[in-house]
């Protein structure tokens, strides 16, 4: 069994790998890295390809999939579970239609894509030829999955994006899957502690009656798929008093999860806090809820487009008002701007922000110490690939994993090809 690298080395996004078992190829994932001009994984030969499995709907390990359909061909099956296909779907077509780039492929090669597509359920073994691939949970966003790749008594797990403590929405991950030979682990936040989920959570909720209290308005700006639901949950969770809000492309990806309750922690939960809010549909009440004691949940979470900028405009120039930014914010982006710098550009101008602005920590990937927890539960004694970090990341992890358990593991080069 053979590995190459195509993508996620020493960098977080387009993740692609391409596992091959005498002649048959799988490849795991095939995504983008969205800059301000996308840079894609390796180029593979769609012929190459006997099956892809993409892990989640995030465009980092879905978005360049539709790449392999480009002939109108669908006999590559792609592998993953509905709301993965339903979310990548919503994702995809909203980077194509947002796009003011060059994408190498269009919305029909994504119906060609979705036409091929098996749709798999966690432990379902499907057969690539003599080459066995199965689905485990990953708890990182709704329908995710980690992979196991099995050939000729060699087995293979890739954990895509992982979360092992799970969330409000979310289950954690499934770890139950017998020794392994090769392990291609996330290393997002292999040298970090985020802050404990319960205390984000609680200073979150804190701060949204803090803002509310004082008769201002609190915008929560939160990526569409799974951090936008994420925050209605713990609002309905700690049975928050004053009316929820949620507007945009959030609002696709709620009708979406609410069809798949078998893939929610708690759908009745999910249920509440969903149904309870208020979908925001029209310009009238948006511009109208924005002046009111409310909580708004609205993408984009780095405030690049979507409802998100006309939100900050109407929100940030009242002191009452308050800014919750809970999802990564990326370097040079308007929502780092405003965390660091107070400011945000509209128009080409620099305008002060007035508002109560904090961070909190609600991230969907294992802190350092959860992922040492997955490596104590190995078994086996696998070679380890440390991906999907930046680069000091990648290799610091590896180094420890080397020191710390005795494993062949290092921060593989795009390229790379590493063999069991």
């Amino acid at each position: 069994m053979k590995v190459k690298v195509m993508g996620a080395a020493k960098e977080v996004g387009r993740s692609a790998f391409l596992a091959s078992c005498n002649g048959t190829n799988i490849l795991m994932d095939y995504g983008v890295l969205l800059r301000r001009e996308p840079v894609f994984p390796m180029h593979v030969k769609p012929k190459e390809v006997d099956a892809v499995v993409i892990t989640h709907a995030h465009l980092d390990h879905s978005g360049f999939v539709p790449s392999l359909y480009l002939s109108g061909s669908a006999d590559i099956p792609a592998l993953a579970t509905l709301p993965t296909f339903e979310l990548s779907e919503l994702l995809i077509e909203d980077m194509i239609k947002l796009s003011g780039f060059y994408l190498p492929f269009e919305y029909i090669d994504v119906m060609t894509m979705l036409k091929s597509s098996k749709k798999l359920q966690y432990r379902e073994p499907y057969m690539v030829k003599d080459v066995k691939v199965t689905l485990h949970e990953s708890g990182h966003v709704v329908g995710g999955s980690t992979v196991i790749v099995e050939h000729e008594g060699k087995k293979l797990f890739y954990t895509g994006d992982i979360n092992t403590r799970g969330s409000k929405l979310l289950r954690p991950a499934d770890l139950d899957f017998g020794p392994i030979d090769m392990m291609i682990i996330e290393s997002t936040y292999s040298q970090a502690e985020q802050t404990p989920r319960e205390q984000s959570e609680k200073e979150l909720v804190e701060f949204c009656y803090e803002v509310i209290g004082r008769g201002g308005t609190m915008f929560i700006p939160s990526f569409s798929v799974e951090r936008a639901q994420e925050i209605a949950c713990v609002l309905e969770a700690y049975d928050f008093k004053h009316k929820v809000v949620m507007d945009g492309m959030a609002l696709k990806a709620n009708e979406i999860m609410g069809r798949h309750p078998a893939y929610l922690r708690d759908p009745e939960m999910f249920k509440r806090a969903i149904g309870g809010a208020e979908w925001i549909t029209g310009w009238s009440r948006r511009k109208k809820v924005a002046t009111e004691p409310c909580v708004i949940i609205s993408p984009a979470g780095m405030l690049v487009g979507g409802s998100a900028i006309f939100y900050t405009q109407a929100i940030m120039n009242n002191e009452k008002n308050g800014i919750a930014l809970v999802s990564y914010q990326g370097e040079g982006t308007p929502g780092r701007m405003l965390l660091d710098k107070r400011v945000a550009n509209f128009d080409g101008k620099m305008h002060k922000c007035y508002a109560d602005v904090k961070r909190f920590e609600f991230s969907g990937h294992n802190s350092r110490s959860e992922l040492f927890e997955i490596l104590d539960r190995v078994k086996g004694n696998p070679k380890v690939l440390c991906v999907h970090g930046d680069g000091p990341s990648c290799e610091k992890f590896a180094a420890e994993i080397r020191e710390k358990y005795g494993y062949d593991a290092h921060a593989p080069e795009q390229g790379e090809v590493v063999e069991v």
